[in-house]
């Protein structure tokens, strides 16, 4: 497995730090892989490391709660600051409370979780200014690149736009084992990590409202918007349902949402966002007869990639016409739209239409998969395969 730089040099600083490190992303995305690779870094000073991961029944078995937690670790400990690394810690009731306490006993904890209640509410009182958090996420393209190189085979451009990166994947080289693969891990977060967790009576609504929103990546929607569609199906599901259905959606990390912003009113609209799966072989699992959504999923790898950068982002509304993203960083700020192609004449008006009545004070993108460059004197073209392999715009 490679190593994931981009992440490891933003935990690095905190390893010997009293803070709880908390690896957060949604499941498979490389957590554990993560935390293997601290773990080899900080044998090469010291031995004194304890790991626990709870979904092992055998690791669960020795602490399956905080107390026994707590009394595990000052068991089998050795002398001196205590490295303790604990996968999938969400398994064990009252966590918090036992890491808090190994947090003041000398121990630079480091925990993962597959959703986002270790930064719930409860977590931010009890932990306040105690803990920092980064997030995870499935392989962009320079990475596959990498991990392909490692594995001896070659994923194309085409190929991460249908079935994205999760890096389990790469080991399946036949389409139905991809497909099997990523049909499980979807099973798996939506039954166990949801309808399990929440207990969610309406599951057949549930599963309908899941399969509408990851086939609507890269598009502007409301929760009011998604009732009104389900509203035919299921005449008894509240508007209030749907909007905790998207909540716990966001919880498991499955799907991101971004605000979008006007220049007519310069402030951020409320009600509407635009949702981004984490993964585009979400989308894809999706597609009949073969015929993959390619426009959505290349502007949901955009999103993927420039959050990988470091950019911050939001949809950008201009006089009703709508950018894809405001992206900024530092003390830049670019207006980016992402189009699968513009080589017709439509589509070609369309997107540079976008940016219309906006001044040069900021660079303009579009970023497309034509091998024609279509720059203009105000308006930067980006080819895809190039943006791929750029470390910022």
């Amino acid at each position: 497995m490679i190593i994931r730089e981009k992440y490891l040099e933003t935990i690095r600083g905190f390893y010997d730090g009293d803070l709880i490190k908390v690896i957060t992303g949604v499941r498979r995305c490389g957590k554990s892989v993560i935390l293997e690779t601290i773990i080899n870094e900080i044998k090469q000073k010291t031995d004194n490391i304890i790991y626990l991961n709870f979904e092992k029944t055998s690791d669960f078995s020795k602490a399956s709660n905080a107390i026994e937690l707590v009394k595990y670790v000052r068991e089998n400990r050795k002398e001196g600051k205590c490295y303790c690394f604990f996968d999938e810690i969400q398994e064990i009731d009252d966590w918090q409370v036992s890491v808090k306490d190994l947090r003041l006993d000398n121990c630079s904890v480091f925990v993962t979780g597959s959703n986002s209640e270790l930064l719930s509410s409860e977590f931010l009182t009890l932990l306040s200014g105690r803990f920092v958090s980064f997030r995870i996420r499935p392989f962009i393209y320079k990475e596959i690149k990498e991990y392909s190189k490692e594995l001896g085979t070659d994923i194309s451009v085409a190929d991460y736009l249908v079935w994205g990166g999760f890096p389990g994947r790469f080991t399946n080289i036949s389409l139905e084992g991809t497909k099997a693969y990523l049909s499980d891990l979807e099973s798996t977060i939506v039954v166990n990590d949801l309808i399990k967790r929440y207990k969610i009576k309406k599951e057949v609504a549930f599963k309908k409202v899941v399969n509408y929103i990851l086939c609507s990546n890269s598009r502007i929607f409301s929760a009011r918007s998604i009732h009104k569609h389900m509203k035919n199906d299921f005449s008894d599901l509240a508007l209030s349902t749907v909007t905790r259905f998207i909540e716990w959606l966001k919880e498991a990390y499955i799907i991101d949402e971004i605000p979008q912003y006007s220049t007519k009113t310069k402030r951020e609209l409320q009600y509407y966002g635009k949702i981004y799966n984490c993964d585009v072989c979400f989308n894809s699992l999706r597609a009949n007869n073969n015929r993959y959504d390619l426009d959505h999923n290349l502007e949901n790898v955009v999103y993927n990639e420039l959050l990988y950068m470091g950019y911050n982002l939001k949809v950008f509304t201009n006089n009703g016409k709508e950018i894809d993203f405001l992206a900024t960083k530092g003390n830049k700020t670019f207006y980016i739209q992402v189009a699968y192609s513009v080589a017709d004449e439509g589509a070609y008006k369309r997107e540079f239409g976008a940016f219309a009545n906006l001044d040069n004070s900021n660079q303009k993108i579009l970023i497309t998969n034509d091998i024609v460059d279509y720059s203009t004197s105000t308006v930067k073209h980006i080819k895809l395969e190039d943006f791929l392999m750029m470390e910022e715009l």
